[in-house]
């Protein structure tokens, strides 16, 4: 059975319309981190620093309004806490909408020939911000499709799923799934059997499967909508 029915599993939802509080753009961009922040988790500005291993006055000063904060740190800021570097700046794009929901998540990588995933280096940015499916969690990232591996009607679409690495189980199997091989590869295809306990199967549309693989880690794609 092809990946392309699988596709049509999903439901193509509009884009997420909720609106930001009008207050947000009048507010600075040090209120608005400090909103990133807590919505993510972090109770005060010295648990996000030490979290993430940032110089702890540098981002108390960004967050107290005492220092500018500048594009670089902005961009920063925003892949972790998930929001959108504009919305930290400006008060534009996906924030935190009124009633504390997450409006977009990063775009982790694009998928190219062969449905191989090219994920963004952690050095690499900025990065993109992708409005957030309904079905989001904290760990929901995004990739988009780049060209028509995945068929032509796909090209430019985005691909939700959750980044949390966990091993490939049955209960994934006959899912299109994003899965992480042993030399390195992160590829979009449906997971089936293998021949034998602990590997797969890899099945797409247009190529021939790749049989009896093991599979590293996998996550079952929560969504697919054009962008």
């Amino acid at each position: 059975m092809c990946s392309a029915v699988h596709f049509a599993l999903h439901t193509v939802k509009a884009k997420c319309t909720a609106h930001f509080r009008s207050v947000s753009a009048m507010e600075s961009p040090s209120d608005r981190l400090s909103r990133a922040r807590e919505r993510a988790g972090f109770a005060t500005a010295t648990d996000a620093a030490r979290r993430h291993h940032w110089n702890e006055n540098t981002y108390r000063s960004h967050e107290n309004g005492s220092r500018d904060l500048s594009r670089k740190a902005a961009e920063k800021y925003a892949k972790t806490f998930k929001v959108s570097s504009g919305w930290l700046l400006y008060g534009e794009g996906g924030g935190v909408e009124e009633h504390g929901r997450l409006m977009s998540v990063p775009l982790v990588g694009r998928v190219g020939a062969g449905a191989i995933t090219h994920l963004f280096a952690e050095s690499q940015g900025p990065f993109d911000e992708i409005d957030a499916p309904e079905e989001m969690t904290e760990e929901t990232v995004a990739v988009e499709i780049d060209g028509d591996s995945l068929g032509r009607f796909f090209n430019r679409w985005v691909v939700y799923y959750d980044d949390v690495r966990s091993p490939a189980d049955t209960t994934l199997v006959g899912r299109l799934c994003i899965v992480g091989l042993a030399d390195g590869r992160v590829l979009i295809k449906r997971l089936a059997r293998g021949s034998r306990r602990g590997v797969y199967t890899l099945e797409s549309q247009f190529e021939p499967p790749l049989y009896d693989v093991i599979v590293e880690w996998a996550s079952p794609v929560k969504l697919m909508r054009p962008r």
